[in-house]
């Protein structure tokens, strides 16, 4: 047993990363400390396992611990601004920025939540009951930000949500050709910003794509395939929209 809980637990740099933005949003209530370091371990376990939370193990803490603990964080906003500082780092040169979506299955006992499923991302696609994931990565394919709609969400749509002000501004924006709109061609430019997007066959007017740099979207894409190792983002599991975005 401790050589498998080993494998699932944070090393001392990891958790020094961490650790700063927790007690950034921590409340003090009065209660005996939490030991935070293994309660974030427990929600990296479920989010790499697909487990449900009553089957975290017991070396984790209570279960019910650990997911009220997951959820106040949720609440603070401590996933943003872990992602916010990451972004605002400086740490990746933010010149190339890649855009994509994924659809991915929902399990059957995700739905059911209050105020019905299209309010939860989730909605109904060719894959069936699903949600989709708009993801904005950096040149290292590393995230920016994510959006979760509804399964059957257009891009336009997506990439509207996922290209914050507050992010910084590209000067190169490689994506496929579920993007290519007026709209989003000519927000980007105004902003200084080249798409990079191939036509759709239905496109009348004919628009070149620099091919050199549009071979550069696969990191978008390598990260998807990156996070779908955690089983709560290749399907999923989750009632409500709010549990799912930690990913």
């Amino acid at each position: 047993m401790e050589t498998r809980l080993a494998r699932d637990l944070m090393s001392d740099g990891e958790w020094a990363f961490f650790e700063r933005f927790i007690l950034a949003v921590r409340a003090p209530n009065g209660r005996k400390a939490t030991n935070h370091r293994l309660v974030l371990d427990g929600i990296f376990w479920i989010a790499r396992t697909g487990a449900p939370w009553r089957d975290l193990p017991g070396e984790f803490g209570k279960w019910s611990s650990v997911y009220r603990q997951f959820r106040r964080w949720t609440l603070a906003g401590l996933w943003e601004d872990i992602m916010d500082a990451l972004n605002q780092s400086g740490a990746v040169p933010s010149a190339l920025q890649m855009i994509d979506s994924t659809v991915i299955c929902a399990h059957h006992q995700a739905a059911g939540a209050k105020r019905g499923t299209p309010r939860q991302g989730f909605g109904r696609s060719r894959g069936g009951f699903t949600t989709k994931i708009h993801l904005l990565v950096n040149a290292h394919g590393l995230p920016m930000r994510t959006e979760i709609t509804p399964g059957q969400t257009s891009d336009y749509l997506g990439f509207d949500l996922v290209m914050a002000d507050n992010l910084p501004r590209p000067s190169v924006l490689p994506a496929d050709r579920g993007y290519d709109a007026d709209k989003i061609r000519e927000g980007m430019e105004a902003r200084n910003v080249l798409p990079v997007i191939p036509m759709r066959k239905s496109r009348k007017k004919r628009i070149g794509v620099d091919r050199s740099l549009y071979r550069l979207r696969n990191l978008v894409e390598r990260c998807f395939n990156k996070l779908k190792n955690a089983r709560r983002v290749a399907t999923r599991y989750d009632k409500t929209m709010m549990s799912q975005l930690m990913v």
